[in-house]
């Protein structure tokens, strides 16, 4: 374990996501003094790192303390003052730059103070640097996006993101032309006056290793669709209520898996969708056809004739034993079906996913994944890199058996990307998640055209996203970026049993 002692209770979050960057395989443990006073010290300390904020003197101090007693220690100046307490890092940071004519007085803040200081400490401490520097949060490429809304030139972009955050050569180029090519879908639709729609089906076939998605076993569920489906009507009828005389740009079915509806399920939803909300101006209709094992014909015909013009047919890898040891109860051969299906269905915008550092997988796995995956030409690419999610049987097992990547992770994204370069894809979105693989990122890669305009919407945060579904998020933006966050219960039961009470929650945050 690495435990963090820090004399204030703030930025608890930032130095629990940079250390862990660094130390992906440690627990790491994050407390004031006076939490650690009435816990208890731990014997099984690797190392201790102590923070001290002196907000009189403006200045923060850093010791790391190693089981043998050797010290190492820091500090920086930094003006305690200005507003870098709290807020969004891809957002208030960005905001405060703007400001400031091309100057670099936010790298003064708090937070970017002591985050500078831990990374150039920590770099030392294990020998080498980070792919995205000291950059924490999920959403990176907001900074070149808002930079460039607010008219900075890529020189001024390029110095904020390398001399702030210590961003690599090579990422600060993947978000900023990843936010120019937004930026130019996003120039080319009235998302200020309009909305997106998601709708949440949380069915599975099985519960992968990796997953904590709000997912639940089709068997056990199959008699209660129908009533489930009944709440997304009445959620439906809310959202045509409330967003008269707004557009909705898209419509995401996601979950779980959508395609364990039967198709005459499928067809209901849909249709009740598209007789109650106007979607005349809809830019996109995805549905997420992620498993396989879940696809027939019957079903892409029902999408296909209900006006859907975007799924997801998912291998995440193109190794059997792979599948098995993720708990993925399809094939190879299975995937390729249906993906051979779908085409023959009349679907030209199929996306796939993928995911580095899977157990077991080797650079020669990702070589041989991609190498089947260019033969099949899909219209995008999503590329994850594996995060371990607390909630998922993947941590679990690492707990239980200890960490297992198997490969460089850097690596293969590397033959990712040159997969997709190869197929003419580009990339279009990115984030990343805590606890990610390598450190990396999640990137979409996408044809001409064929770029996933809800994922755009929803990673920018520029418009607001209303959720239907048991587990979903509906998220309000106002005019000032500010955003209200409304969560509908994951539990279906407790769903369908609160319908009423979640519509109305729903209802006061958008009067």
């Amino acid at each position: 374990m690495i435990q963090v002692l820090i004399n204030k209770d703030k930025f608890k979050y930032d130095i629990h996501s940079l250390v862990k960057a660094f130390y992906p395989k440690e627990d790491v443990s994050v407390l004031t003094f006076d939490e650690l006073s009435s816990k208890g010290d731990n014997e099984n300390i690797l190392f201790k790192i102590e923070i001290i904020l002196e907000e009189e003197a403006g200045k923060i101090s850093m010791k790391i303390i190693h089981s043998d007693g050797v010290c190492k220690e820091a500090e920086t100046v930094c003006d305690i003052a200005s507003n870098g307490v709290s807020g969004n890092e891809e957002s208030a940071e960005v905001s405060s730059e703007s400001s400031t004519n091309g100057s670099t007085a936010s790298l003064s803040t708090p937070k970017n103070s002591l985050k500078q200081m831990m990374y150039r400490e920590l770099s030392h401490e294990i020998g080498h640097e980070l792919p995205w520097g000291s950059l924490t949060g999920i959403r990176p490429t907001r900074i070149p996006m808002q930079m460039l809304e607010s008219g900075k030139n890529e020189a001024e972009i390029r110095k904020y993101m390398q001399e702030t955050f210590f961003v690599s050569d090579e990422k600060t180029d993947l978000a900023y032309n990843i936010a120019l090519r937004e930026k130019k879908i996003l120039d080319d639709i009235n998302y200020e006056n309009g909305y997106s729609i998601y709708l949440g089906i949380p069915f599975c076939p099985t519960t992968c290793l990796y997953c904590s998605f709000t997912s639940f076993p089709i068997v056990t569920w199959k008699k209660k669709v129908s009533d489930y489906i009944r709440c997304l009507e009445k959620e439906i009828d809310y959202v045509a209520e409330t967003f008269q005389g707004k557009v909705v740009n898209s419509v995401y079915i996601g979950g779980g898996t959508p395609t364990t509806l039967e198709p005459d399920e499928m067809t209901r939803l849909i249709t009740y969708l598209r007789e109650k909300i106007d979607l005349c101006e809809c830019r996109e209709f995805t549905v997420e056809s992620g498993r396989p094992d879940s696809i027939t014909r019957e079903k892409l015909r029902a999408m296909k004739e209900c006006g859907v013009d975007r799924i997801s047919v998912n291998p995440q890898t193109m190794s059997d034993e792979t599948l098995k040891r993720i708990g993925r109860q399809h094939t190879v051969e299975q995937f390729i079906n249906a993906y051979n299906m779908a085409r023959e269905e009349g679907f030209d915008n199929i996306n796939m996913d993928i995911i580095l550092g899977l157990p077991g997988e080797t650079e020669a796995d990702v070589e041989h994944t991609m190498q089947e995956i260019i033969k099949l030409n899909p219209d995008d690419l999503t590329v994850h890199s594996l995060s371990v999610k607390r909630g998922s049987r993947l941590a679990e097992h690492i707990r239980n058996n200890g960490f297992f990547v198997a490969g460089d992770t850097g690596r293969m994204m590397e033959i990712a990307k040159e997969g997709a370069a190869n197929m003419g894809l580009t990339p279009y979105y990115l984030y990343r998640q805590k606890n990610i693989s390598g450190n990396l990122e999640n990137t979409g890669y996408a044809r001409e055209g064929k770029a996933g305009i809800y994922n755009i919407l929803m990673m920018e945060e520029v418009q607001s996203i209303v959720a239907l579904g048991a587990g979903t998020v509906t998220k309000r933006v106002y005019g000032d970026g500010r955003i209200e966050r409304c969560d509908n219960v994951k539990d279906v039961t407790l769903y369908m049993n609160n319908i009423n009470d979640m519509i109305e929650r729903k209802k006061s945050l958008f009067t």
